[in-house]
């Protein structure tokens, strides 16, 4: 995948002779919403389960600008345009019916898809052999929705949306004390072509909340939805969709099975997690070296999947407390010194984040499972979100940045795949 990686790079020249024009009359939709014959159900709040639910990807605040209102949801997406759909199997699941299911943001609803047997079901499709009793996730990507603006690029952002929902249901989970397991070695052209999407939506990953039911074996679910539009408007990509299609089989992959330990406390962390937004700028305030350490403590805990990708984190130390200036990684300092302006330049020149943010992060990796690889640095990002609002402070991912230019900097010729930076 380094072929399409190479062709989306940034450069200071490629971003100032290749802008990006928007046809406004052209804007997708960002919601997707089944047909009224479909059986839907409006979550209930008070309910654990609906609850459970909406904490993944319910709507929180609405933006009023000449150009429309906008909603903002739990989960962050690149220029909120949220190009991902998720997806769900329930089995006894309390107050939920067997079933299929595909979660309706707009008017916070579950669309029953498909309802599921004791002996048929999603199960085969994500790896399980026997029932599971509990939740299995899909993450799809409407990849118009991102591709609108960012172009060829837009991949990249369809993937790392992704893991920040695939993140999101970690946070969700932790707040009834369940561990995740990611599920990449999934049977992507068969749900596809199962879900009638018809190559403008895409699954991307699974995502696994539940247990193995003994003695119960399960047989694949065969059934053909009919296609529903996911965006509204639509233009077709052949580099992304060359790129998805050639990264949908993975190869040696490793399983991690170890579980993270957070230290959250469940009604702050549920604060937290409905109160996220990203921060537009930073005032170049200083945070304390207990608040980095517990920062740094949940990002790199395990991250349980059946295809583990090794990510590199980078950190620029702008301002904390009692630790010197410069570039870190792994415990150690790789250069000392004032590095926040160079920082602010390679992240687009987005001065008022990486440059006036107490901390900046640049990921990168050199493994060979793209999709994996990409979606464990929007894991990494959402998990450095939670943190860092956790403790009071700000948190802005950034997607664009100057890629040969940071991995001159970091010193190394691995994929850049994400930028961040946290503050106050």
């Amino acid at each position: 995948m380094f072929w399409y990686h190479s062709t989306t790079k940034h450069s200071y020249n490629s971003v100032r002779t290749n802008p990006n024009r928007l046809a406004w009359e052209d804007q997708p939709s960002t919601y997707k919403n089944y047909p009224a014959h479909y059986k839907k159900r409006k979550l209930d709040l008070e309910e654990e389960e609906d609850n459970f639910l909406y904490h993944i990807a319910g709507l929180t605040a609405k933006k009023s600008y000449p150009s429309g209102e906008y909603y903002l949801r739990i989960n962050p997406s690149a220029g909120a345009l949220y190009p991902n759909e998720l997806y769900f199997q329930a089995r006894d699941v309390e107050t939920i019916e067997d079933g299929v299911y595909h979660y309706e943001v707009l008017s916070s609803s579950l669309t029953l898809l498909q309802r599921i047997t004791d002996d048929e079901g999603l199960e085969p499709y994500l790896g399980y052999k026997t029932a599971m009793k509990g939740y299995l996730f899909l993450v799809s990507a409407v990849y118009y929705r991102s591709s609108w603006k960012y172009k060829n690029r837009a991949f990249r952002y369809c993937l790392l949306d992704a893991g920040h929902l695939l993140g999101s249901i970690e946070a969700s989970a932790l707040l009834k004390s369940n561990v995740l397991e990611m599920r990449y070695d999934i049977d992507r052209a068969k749900l596809n072509l199962m879900f009638g999407f018809e190559d403008r939506e895409w699954f991307l990953s699974g995502c696994s909340m539940s247990v193995p039911i003994e003695d119960q074996e399960v047989s694949p679910m065969e059934f053909s939805l009919p296609y529903v539009d996911g965006s509204r408007t639509f233009e077709s990509n052949p580099l992304i969709e060359q790129a998805y299609h050639e990264t949908m089989q993975l190869e040696s992959c490793r399983s991690e099975v170890k579980a993270p330990k957070f230290t959250y406390q469940k009604e702050k962390l549920q604060e937290t997690i409905f109160t996220r937004r990203s921060q537009r700028g930073f005032q170049e305030g200083a945070i304390t070296k207990g608040q980095f350490n517990y920062i740094m403590e949940a990002i790199h805990q395990p991250v349980p999947s059946d295809c583990d990708e090794e990510v590199s984190v980078y950190v620029v130390i702008n301002r904390v407390l009692d630790m010197p200036l410069g570039l870190y990684k792994e415990g150690k300092y790789i250069k000392h010194g004032d590095f926040a302006r160079k920082a602010g330049y390679l992240s687009l020149e987005q001065y008022s984040l990486s440059m006036q943010g107490a901390v900046a992060f640049f990921l990168t990796s050199k493994a060979k499972n793209y999709q994996a690889l990409y979606q464990k640095a929007g894991i990494i990002g959402h998990r450095l979100y939670v943190a860092s609002l956790y403790m009071g402070l700000g948190c802005s991912g950034i997607g664009a940045y100057y890629d040969d230019e940071v991995n001159a900097f970091v010193e190394n010729d691995e994929m850049v795949l994400y930028a961040l930076a946290i503050g106050k």
